[in-house]
């Protein structure tokens, strides 16, 4: 084996690393999102996307103090989101609902993001969500899911802009808050109309829309198509979050640069790395994420679903999260089955103790 040019290369890729984390620290900035009566400063403009059954308050708290057990508070997402949460459940007292838009001061500023179709049962869930204490408030129109479709909602507002205006125009007068909308590339492939629904959006007083370059009918697979999300930015005034397949600094590079978006969202990377928003945003040239604080993050993670939903709730919603976190590690298979047999508190916390120092020794 060549170790002299084994070395270069590591080198020479180390040194491109450094430069692209230089190229994306450029696009990152304050963002201002202005409501009817209230505006949201914003300290960043990387953001955890919302994410059904994920970004719970557990999850988004994790998210947001990685940077701060890192020594970096500032590297934290500039907004995070709740789950989605059905107006009509709101509407309806449903406690489900209620319980997803729980917040904690320490993850402010918070979007909370609602779905639904009548305008009117929107505006009363938005008017109850302000008094909960968000900042903002987001509307779904991109969930692929048949159950939310089939009703209407989600991705399938897409196929009709006047009812987007209405909801957007809605929502934002009856909360004053910032409104933004989260969409989709079309409902159905070959028949793009994300620049019709983003230009609807905004003309029903939208302050930002996010645009997620697949179709409805490729749910997660293929690629996000960027020229999509720069389309929708050339047609609107308001800001656009470009949203798909971002996973590392360069892929974020790649969507500021090519589509000129003026923040980036991100969802599926954060599954078992809550920390890449430490390892985008940190100043450090280089930063590593090491084992230990790992560790310490896995643990407050499972501490937080604990005391938010109590043990037999907080642990039965952990086990995919536990799952995400060894996925690809050494091990990881063996240890799948005990933690779905995991039921307590104590167990959990064994559990990634054992196995992640056991792993930081065999390295």
């Amino acid at each position: 084996m060549n170790f002299e040019k084994s070395g270069i290369e590591k080198r020479g890729k180390e040194r491109e690393s450094r430069e692209i984390r230089k190229l994306f620290h450029r696009h990152i900035h304050n963002l201002v999102l202005k409501g009817k009566n209230t505006s949201l400063k914003l300290e960043n403009n990387v953001w955890l996307a919302p994410l059904a059954g994920v970004t719970d308050l557990a999850f988004r708290l994790v998210c947001k103090e990685c940077g701060a057990a890192a020594g970096e508070p500032q590297a934290a997402p500039g907004l995070v989101f709740t789950e989605m949460i059905s107006a009509k459940g709101l509407h309806y007292k449903g406690n489900n609902s209620i319980r997803l838009a729980d917040s904690d001061p320490r993850e402010q500023p918070l979007s909370v993001q609602l779905f639904g179709s009548d305008p009117e049962i929107m505006a009363e869930s938005a008017l109850l969500l302000r008094a909960s204490g968000c900042c903002a408030i987001d509307i779904n129109m991109g969930c692929p899911m048949h159950k939310i479709t089939a009703n209407g909602e989600g991705s399938a507002l897409l196929t009709n802009p006047a009812l987007v205006e209405n909801i957007v125009s809605a929502v934002a007068d009856a909360s004053g808050l910032p409104v933004t909308v989260k969409l989709r590339r079309g409902f159905e492939t070959g028949k793009e109309c994300c620049v019709e629904a983003a230009l609807a959006a905004e003309a029903g007083g939208a302050a930002a829309v996010t645009v997620h370059g697949r179709f409805r009918d490729e749910y997660y697979s293929g690629t996000s198509n960027l020229a999509s999300i720069a389309s929708v930015k050339q047609a609107v005034k308001i800001p656009v979050i470009g949203n798909g397949d971002i996973c590392s600094a360069g892929t974020a590079l790649k969507m500021f640069e090519e589509t000129g978006c003026d923040a980036i969202m991100i969802g599926r990377a954060a599954l078992g790395r809550p920390w890449i928003f430490y390892e985008l945003l940190s100043q450090s040239e280089a930063p590593q994420t090491e084992a230990s604080l790992i560790l310490e993050i896995i643990k407050r993670h499972i501490e937080y679903a604990v005391s938010f939903k109590g043990e037999r709730a907080g642990i039965r919603e952990l086990r995919k999260h536990l799952a995400w976190y060894t996925k690809g590690r050494r091990g990881a298979a063996a240890i799948r089955e005990q933690i779905f047999n995991t039921k307590t508190l104590r167990e959990a916390l064994e559990l990634v103790e054992n196995y992640f120092t056991a792993s930081a020794s065999s390295c």
